[in-house]
């Protein structure tokens, strides 16, 4: 960020803390996408002056070895890798991630399992975390986390009860000061950054934006329904059992959809008919969406797979190379600062 307006002084100030904690030029996190976030629109983010991150996702260990082996081709810049702590083999994952020397570690989906957040950090790595409550958010800072990402029902895939807006006056007063707080959850504007940068966040966290980036593996079909598509269209899915711990999701409405809710009431009878531990059945809830998730972004089946998309969706207009993207946010927040200033 080269511009001399006050606008551009002012985002580059607001933005120092966050960019300096990841080692970026602009403290924009590529949101952690599975299928979509991997070498090539991660490396594409880095190198545009943002920080990528690879989503882990159910990826083994010699697989995520690749896939960080692989984004080192293509960008010297640094990026993170997003992991999920319910995964079987989280310690070996972290093992990997320390192997390759990754400065950032993102454990997304519950609270790190324990020891984890040690391994991570004995790598030299920094840590951030998710925090869906304010009670967990400072739970996590006396853990010892380094940074953390607070994101509202307005994003894509997995999401909590509580809107950005909401979760960003609640937290950023009470946690900004302690920690670099990210924010994520519908944002597709640079407006909408400057907004949370100046009420205290280090930055902001963007995933549904980038799908549509040139640099994005996703199939033409995944993203002729991202620039279709209205936030209207980025709908949670519902969960139609209780004894079932089903974490909505938020994508376009399609035949998935459907196809979701017929799988729960599967997995209930299994359930009820004692065929089925309740373990094995969160775990076949989440294998259906890997598999879901996979038929729509790499084999292009947008009506029976699973479109994970935030609201912001209707902001993505075109297929546009990730400078652009971030060139585009960066002067609209600028320029809103800069009103602000006048």
């Amino acid at each position: 960020m080269t511009t001399n307006s006050t606008g551009a002084g002012r985002l580059e100030r607001r933005m120092a803390r966050g960019a300096a904690f990841l080692g970026s030029e602009v403290a924009v996190l590529g949101g952690a996408m599975s299928w979509v976030s991997e070498r090539h629109l991660v490396a594409a983010i880095s190198n545009a002056g943002g920080f990528g991150v690879i989503a882990c996702g159910a990826m083994t260990p010699e697989l995520l070895d690749a896939e960080i082996a692989g984004t080192k081709t293509l960008t010297g810049k640094p990026f993170g890798v997003n992991l999920i702590t319910m995964h079987p083999q989280l310690t070996e994952l972290i093992e990997v991630c320390a192997k390759h020397k990754v400065s950032h570690v993102v454990l997304a989906g519950g609270l790190p399992p324990k020891g984890s957040l040690e391994a991570i950090k004995a790598s030299g790595a920094k840590c951030i975390c998710f925090a869906p409550t304010l009670a967990l958010a400072k739970k996590l800072i006396r853990s010892g986390v380094d940074a953390l990402v607070i994101e509202g029902m307005e994003a894509g895939g997995h999401i909590g009860p509580v809107s950005t807006s909401v979760l960003a006056q609640e937290m950023l007063p009470e946690i900004a000061n302690d920690v670099p707080v990210f924010v994520a959850g519908g944002i597709g504007r640079g407006q909408a950054i400057a907004g949370y940068l100046d009420m205290g966040a280090a930055g902001v966290q963007l995933g549904t934006r980038f799908v549509c980036a040139t640099e994005s593996i996703a199939h033409p079909n995944f993203k002729k329904a991202f620039i279709r598509a209205s936030a209207r269209d980025a709908v949670a899915s519902v969960q139609i059992d209780a004894r079932l711990p089903v974490i909505p999701v938020r994508a376009l409405k399609n035949a998935g959809g459907e196809l979701f809710t017929q799988k729960q009431r599967e997995v209930a009878q299994a359930l009820d008919e004692g065929r089925l531990a309740m373990a094995e059945a969160q775990l076949q809830i989440e294998h259906y969406w890997a598999g879901a998730l996979r038929r729509a972004v790499i084999d292009g089946d947008v009506e029976h797979g699973s479109v994970m998309a935030g609201q912001s969706v209707g902001m993505v207009t075109k297929e546009e190379p990730v400078a652009d993207i971030i060139a585009t946010l960066m002067a609209e927040a600028a320029q809103a600062l800069e009103k602000k200033a006048a």
